[in-house]
């Protein structure tokens, strides 16, 4: 076997080992830290406010806005990115990631469709209803959890695993969306 190929056999032994022993520490840093913040009125009136506008949209207009937002990822001043990056929730949610001293690498929101209402950075895609960070989620109730698996990010060069769940508005206990919080999986070893 070559060097390369046993560094690789390692690698993947490694991160398999790593990835069973991540979701519980996941579920507790849920539990624990992001339910501390993650109903914080601005993010919940920020995906009500959308919920009323979203409502009445076609699949064919939720893919043409995700098509738009694909196309214009890495644009400055992008006509469908910028609202959900330049908002009052947004700007929470940078807060969010700054104040988690390099756990938290990115967060987003979505609404009752799977749309981003609210998000830290810039994510690949606008609807994530097709994704079990939603499908996981939103659709069973309050106690919609998702662990996504641990992976290996290329340009952080760190492990990683995102941590969803049904956001719930505190006034109606009605599921109104989901968040998505990334973690630096490295982080909890």
């Amino acid at each position: 076997m070559t060097r390369s190929a046993t560094l690789a056999a390692l690698l993947l032994s490694a991160s398999a080992a790593f990835a069973n022993d991540a979701e519980p520490k996941m579920r507790q840093y849920l539990e624990t830290e992001i339910a501390t913040w993650a109903n914080n009125p601005v993010l919940i009136e920020a995906v009500r406010t959308q919920n009323a506008t979203t409502v009445g949209y076609s699949q064919a207009q939720i893919d043409e806005m995700d098509q738009a937002w694909r196309a214009q990822v890495g644009m400055a001043n992008s006509e469908v990115i910028g609202p959900v990056l330049n908002n009052a929730a947004s700007d929470y949610l940078r807060s969010v990631v700054a104040d988690a001293g390099g756990v938290i690498t990115e967060v987003f929101v979505m609404d009752s469709r799977g749309l981003n209402v609210a998000a830290s950075d810039v994510t690949s895609d606008y609807w994530q209803g097709d994704e079990e960070k939603f499908t996981e989620t939103f659709p069973n109730g309050p106690s919609g959890v998702h662990f996504g698996e641990i992976e290996f990010d290329e340009s952080s060069q760190t492990y990683q695993g995102q941590i969803s769940f049904s956001l719930v508005d505190p006034d109606t206990q009605a599921v109104v969306g989901a968040m998505t919080v990334g973690v630096n999986a490295e982080s909890f070893f």
